[in-house]
């Protein structure tokens, strides 16, 4: 069985430390949104750990996750073949893929999850900051502070749906979570699902 790279060394240890730093953020921050979800805290030694480490959480990921965002942005970008592949995408959740266009690395769905992430974490970055206790909030008025709290919330959650649905495609494909973990697709999940990206890495086989 013939095995094609899909992902380099450095980029699969980055994708894990955002996973990591993400996990951290978002749990410490759950256990700050609702009483119902402060068991987290437990996780980062009580409530005012939490609050703590959580926007460290958070300013880390993002760091981390700008080199993922320098190697990846540019396949991501949107192309009408992504609008096609969209108008598809009902029947392809039905089990279909026989009608779908064909994709390059990445899908219309992959890139929507890709962009969902850079909108999220940056309106998270700057609505964290207007919030910060007690090194920034300060500087700003309340009623900034107040809409910057419901900012966050909101972008948090979409975040997290959108980091579900990457969970649940990768491990509903069957093979992609490889890619991921070695590094390696096999030739023949290349071919079936981005068959474009397939014959630029194989030299148009």
């Amino acid at each position: 069985m013939r095995y094609i790279r899909r992902y380099d060394d450095r980029s699969r240890m980055t994708h894990w430390a955002v996973v990591l730093l993400f996990f951290c953020a978002a749990l410490s921050g759950l256990a700050l949104f609702h009483p119902g979800l402060f068991f987290f805290s437990g996780l980062f030694g009580g409530g005012t750990w939490s609050r703590i480490l959580h926007p460290f959480f958070g300013l880390l990921t993002v760091l981390a996750f700008v080199p993922l965002f320098a190697a990846l942005w540019r396949d991501n970008r949107w192309q009408p073949r992504d609008t096609e592949w969209m108008r598809h995408s009902g029947a392809m959740m039905r089990g279909d893929k026989a009608g779908m266009p064909a994709v390059g690395r990445y899908n219309a769905g992959q890139k929507l999850v890709f962009w969902f992430l850079v909108a999220g974490l940056v309106v998270l970055l700057v609505t964290g900051f207007i919030f910060w206790q007690p090194y920034f909030a300060d500087a700003f008025p309340i009623l900034a502070r107040r809409i910057a709290v419901v900012l966050h919330a909101v972008a948090a959650a979409v975040l997290v749906l959108a980091i579900i649905v990457h969970i649940y495609a990768g491990i509903w494909v069957r093979g992609t979570l490889r890619a991921m973990t070695r590094g390696t697709v096999t030739d023949a999940w290349a071919r079936q699902n981005h068959p474009l990206w397939y014959r630029e890495m194989t030299g148009g086989e």
